[in-house]
């Protein structure tokens, strides 16, 4: 039985993984909700707001890992969470650094162009994926692709960390350092993923032609 056919028996919410990730969507429009309302700060200090943005998004991004745990454990792969558990991620990601980028405390780690590699990166993936899905061939994530998700989710977690707590001048300079760091990481890996997809595309398509 197929997943799509496990999905409409056994409905959508029955098991915990698709659950978690309706959990997460909903926190990660929780999370925008306060980077939105509250997320102007007065000053260089450390601000109650994007502490509590901080520790959403820890556990958004921890979720993940969950959901898929369970989901591989106990054999509880649906249509629903192979397309809604890659469109959170990037919903999470995405939406995050869109707020880093325009908030003035943030905006030094996250510049826009930041963000526009990364919306590239994914609109250039997803268009690769149902191409080659429609020619019913299979295109699965890679590691790369889990790389960068993880590198990404370091970078943000670190500049809501950097104005979230009182640092002591000991810490917070190699904490601003390892933001930029891993902010160009995260510039690196979303690149070269991309270009990982690409040559695996060249590879798939010379193949499939190769058969014919």
């Amino acid at each position: 039985m197929g997943v799509a056919a496990k999905d409409r028996r056994d409905g959508i919410f029955k098991y915990w993984p698709n659950r978690i990730t309706a959990m997460r969507f909903a926190g990660s429009l929780l999370l925008f909700l306060l980077l939105a309302l509250f997320g102007e700060i007065e000053g260089p200090g450390p601000s109650a707001v994007v502490q509590a943005a901080f520790w959403l998004f820890l556990l958004i991004a921890a979720s993940d890992f969950l959901d898929g745990y369970l989901a591989r454990r106990g054999n509880h792969v649906t249509a629903f969470g192979r397309i809604a558990d890659p469109f959170v991620d990037k919903v999470m990601v995405i939406g995050t650094m869109v707020f880093l980028a325009v908030l003035p405390w943030s905006r030094e780690w996250f510049p826009a162009w930041v963000v526009v590699v990364v919306v590239a990166r994914e609109f250039l993936v997803t268009g690769i994926r149902g191409y080659i899905e429609s020619l019913g061939l299979e295109f699965p994530a890679d590691w790369f692709g889990k790389v960068k998700m993880i590198v990404q989710c370091i970078a943000i977690g670190i500049v809501l960390g950097l104005f979230s707590f009182p640092w002591p001048d000991v810490l917070r300079g190699p904490l601003e350092f390892l933001g930029h760091l891993f902010v160009w990481v995260t510039v690196v890996a979303t690149l070269g993923s991309g270009i990982s997809y690409v040559r695996r595309t060249a590879r798939i398509l010379g193949a499939d032609r190769g058969g014919e």
